[in-house]
C-alpha cells in the first residue's frame, strides 16, 4: 500500500470528483467505523451498572477509566508503524477483532483493580482501530480527492448513536454481561464480513476532478520541509486533542450527569450520549459539504465555539430537556474537528502522522476521566464538566492557529 508524501501540501478542501466515489471498500471501512462507535456507546451506557458492581467512587472510576486512554495511546504508535509496514486494513480488521473480544470483560470484574486491567485491553484495542481505521481514510481521501473524512467519523457517530439507542432499551431489560457479550458478537460477525471485503477489494481510483471552490492550500508547508511538516502534525494533534477531551468526557461523564445532577431516570440518562452521538453524526455528514464550501478552519472555528456554549448550557441546566440541548450542541460543535485534524495531519505525515495526531488527541481522552472526577470530587461534577467549553473553544482557536503560522493570513 503506497505511503503519503510527507510533504504533502495542506489542503484546506480538497478538489472532488463529479463521478461516484461510494467504492465497496469505503463502505466497508465506514461499517468498521460504525462497529467501532457502536461497541464504544454499548460500554458507555453501562458505566452506572459496572460502578455499582465494583463498588467505585468518582475518583476511582476516573482511574479505572483512565486505563482505556493509557491502554489506547501505548498502543497508538505500535499500530502506526504497523500500518507502515504491513498495510492500514490488517491492521484494521486485526484491532477490531481484539476490540470486540474485550467489550464483554467489564461485566465480569468485582473490583477497581480488576476493571482498570480489563480496560486497559479494551483501550489498546480501541487505539489501534482508530489509528488503522483513519489512516486506511486518509488514503481513500487522497484517492477520491474529496475532503470525505467526516463521512466516516459520521459512521462512527451513528454506530455510537445505535450503541446508546439499543443500550438505553436494553438498560432494564438484560444484565450488562449478556448486553456487552451480544454487542462483541455483533463486532465479531460485522468485522468478518467487512474485513472480506476491505481486505480483497481494490481502492477506488481517483476520478478527475473539477473545481471546486476552497480555501488555498498552506504553502508555508511546501517551504517547511520535513521540520515544519512535524510541527504541523503537532499542532494538528493538540487541536485533536482538545476536541477529544470534550467527546471522552461526555462518553464517560454525561450519563452519571444526567442521573446524579439532574435525576433522570436510567434509561432517559442513557439518551444524553444518544443526543450528543446524534447531533455529532448529523454534523459529520454535512462536513464534506461545509469543508468545500465555507472551508475546514471556519468549520472548525465555528465548531469549536458552539461547543463551549452547548457545554456550559449542559453542565448547569436544570432540567433533563435543557440538558439534552446542551448536549446536543456539544456534539454538533465538536462533530467535524476531530475528523478534519487527523485528516489533515494524515496528508502531511502518512500513517505516522496519523499516529502522532492520534497519540496527541487521544492523551484529551487520557487526561479526561481523572480530572473530570478528581474536580467532581474537589467541586462538583457540572464544574468539572465545564472545564470542556474551555477546551472546545480552543481547539476552535488552535485550528487558526494552525492556519496564520502556516499561511502567513488568517
Amino acid at each position: 500500500m503506497p505511503l503519503l508524501n510527507k510533504t504533502r501540501s495542506l489542503p484546506e478542501a480538497a478538489d472532488h470528483p463529479s463521478g461516484r466515489t461510494w467504492s465497496p471498500v469505503r463502505i466497508a471501512l465506514t461499517a468498521f467505523f460504525a462497529v467501532d462507535g457502536f461497541l464504544f456507546a454499548a460500554w458507555v451506557v453501562r458505566i452506572p451498572d459496572i460502578r455499582a458492581q465494583v463498588t467505585a467512587s468518582h475518583s476511582a472510576l476516573g482511574l479505572a477509566l483512565l486505563c482505556i486512554s493509557a491502554g489506547a495511546v501505548a498502543t497508538m504508535a505500535v499500530a502506526g508503524r504497523l500500518c507502515v509496514r504491513y498495510g492500514s486494513r490488517p491492521v484494521t480488521v486485526g484491532a477490531l477483532t481484539l476490540l470486540s473480544l474485550a467489550v464483554p470483560l467489564p461485566a465480569h470484574t468485582h473490583s477497581v483493580p480488576a476493571l482498570g486491567g480489563v480496560l486497559l485491553l479494551f483501550g489498546a484495542g480501541y487505539g489501534a482501530a482508530n489509528v488503522a481505521m483513519n489512516s486506511a481514510a486518509v488514503e481513500l481521501v487522497v484517492e477520491l480527492r474529496r475532503p470525505v473524512m467526516p463521512s466516516f467519523h459520521a459512521g462512527y457517530s451513528l454506530g455510537g448513536l445505535l450503541g446508546a439507542a439499543v443500550g438505553g432499551l436494553l438498560a432494564s431489560r438484560i444484565d450488562a454481561g449478556w448486553a456487552l457479550a451480544l454487542s462483541g458478537a455483533l463486532g465479531l460477525l460485522v468485522t468478518a464480513v467487512a474485513g472480506t471485503v476491505l481486505l480483497r477489494g481494490a481502492a477506488a481510483p481517483a476520478p478527475t476532478p473539477t473545481p471546486a471552490r476552497h480555501e488555498p492550500p498552506a504553502a508555508g508547508v511546501r517551504g517547511a520541509g520535513m521540520r515544519g511538516a512535524g510541527w504541523l502534525v503537532v499542532l494538528l494533534g493538540l487541536t485533536a486533542l482538545c476536541d477529544a477531551y470534550g467527546e471522552g468526557a461526555l462518553a464517560d461523564w454525561a450519563t452519571l450527569h444526567l442521573t446524579d445532577d439532574v435525576h433522570a431516570s436510567a434509561g432517559l440518562a442513557a439518551t444524553g450520549y444518544a443526543a450528543f452521538a446524534f447531533a455529532m453524526t448529523a454534523g459529520r455528514l454535512a462536513g464534506t459539504w461545509l469543508s468545500i464550501r465555507a472551508g475546514q478552519t471556519r468549520v472548525m472555528l465555528v465548531g469549536g465555539l458552539t461547543a463551549g456554549a452547548g457545554m456550559l448550557t449542559g453542565a448547569f441546566a436544570p432540567t433533563v430537556p435543557v440538558a439534552l440541548a446542551g448536549l446536543g450542541l456539544v456534539g454538533l460543535g465538536l462533530a467535524n474537528i476531530f475528523p478534519l485534524a487527523i485528516a489533515r495531519a494524515g496528508a502531511v505525515g502518512g500513517p505516522q502522522g496519523v499516529a502522532t495526531a492520534s497519540t496527541l488527541g487521544y492523551a484529551g481522552m487520557l487526561i479526561g476521566p481523572p480530572v473530570i472526577g478528581f474536580l467532581a470530587d474537589a467541586a462538583s461534577l457540572p464544574v468539572a464538566l465545564s472545564t470542556v467549553a474551555g477546551t472546545s473553544a480552543l481547539a476552535g482557536l488552535l485550528a487558526v492557529a494552525v492556519r496564520r503560522g502556516f499561511t502567513g493570513r488568517p
